[in-house]
């Protein structure tokens, strides 16, 4: 096989293709049309003299050929990265770079208008992807080269990851300005006696949401909710068009208060604030580029210098 059969892209699209199962997610991932990367594909199983991927019902499974190509290529294109970073300065005033992050709902709307004004005063090309979470292990997004960085609350990310603390975020309740209760809501007895709008898990793992779902069915009677609803947004929304109590992070409560007509108040659970936290993959560690944006991040949402 002559060394110059394939590129190292070629060599990443295989890598995210094996860990996705999808000519779909990874096209998408690429930015790159299917027939593009079908062709990249076609090129690879020429070259290796193999499959590489079958198709098994709905995705696309690995041969055992590929499975043993996955962690050189892996260890290749962590090489790669790395040679790169070490040579190539990064000027964000110049650059036109596109950054892309892994956010919550509450991140897409609280985090990235803001982000997204920062990127613009330090240079007029950059460029920011803001991506939801999904049920997709973050690791192997993040691995794959999807994203740039992930920002939420969550604990149970793999070790390997690595991770930089940037804000503790208390609860806060949330009613509709003129509640009829609002006086007595602050209390034990008042808040307890009301209808709450309640947030439900997501698969995505964020762990704001499986601490509020858990406090609340501990304190509350199966009647006393109101409703369920799929997000803090929704919880918010929904609190300021009725009666019911909804609890959500102190941080979006204060940006959408004035917008929905809502009353902020502690609630009286004693809930501890979620620690918000950024993360990426190893192999981006010393890319300069990206040590220049997670600085940003950080002195951004920690609001202080990012330390060496």
């Amino acid at each position: 096989m002559a060394r110059d059969d394939v590129s190292l892209g070629d060599l990443a699209a295989l890598v995210l293709l094996l860990e996705v199962g999808s000519l779909t997610r990874a096209a998408e991932s690429l930015r790159i049309s299917q027939p593009s990367l079908s062709k990249i594909l076609g090129r690879l199983r020429t070259h290796f003299g193999d499959p590489l991927l079958v198709r098994v019902g709905l995705s696309m499974r690995p041969t055992p050929k590929a499975e043993q190509l996955l962690e050189p290529l892996r260890g290749l294109l962590a090489a790669s990265d790395l040679l790169r970073a070490s040579t190539r300065d990064f000027d964000a005033a110049s650059s036109d770079r596109e950054f892309s992050i892994l956010v919550t709902d509450v991140g897409m709307i609280q985090t990235v208008p803001v982000l997204m004004r920062r990127l613009e005063a330090r240079g007029p090309k950059l460029r920011l992807r803001a991506l939801p979470l999904d049920a997709r292990p973050l690791e192997a997004r993040l691995e794959a080269g999807e994203a740039d960085l992930a920002i939420g609350a969550f604990p149970q990310a793999a070790p390997t990851l690595r991770r930089q603390g940037l804000y503790a975020d208390p609860f806060a309740s949330v009613v509709r300005r003129g509640h009829p209760r609002l006086g007595e809501l602050r209390g034990v007895d008042g808040f307890m006696r009301e209808r709450h709008i309640v947030v439900v898990a997501s698969s995505t793992g964020h762990a704001a949401h499986r601490r509020l779902e858990r406090a609340f069915a501990a304190a509350l009677r199966p009647e006393q909710v109101l409703v369920r609803a799929p997000s803090f947004v929704a919880c918010a929304f929904l609190a300021s068009r009725t009666d019911g109590v909804a609890t959500i992070p102190l941080k979006l409560a204060e940006f959408l208060a004035e917008d929905l007509g809502l009353e902020l108040f502690e609630p009286p659970l004693g809930l501890e604030p979620i620690g918000i936290d950024q993360f990426w993959h190893e192999r981006m560690q010393q890319d300069r580029g990206h040590r220049w944006f997670r600085a940003e991040v950080f002195d951004l949402l920690a609001g202080r210098p990012t330390p060496d």
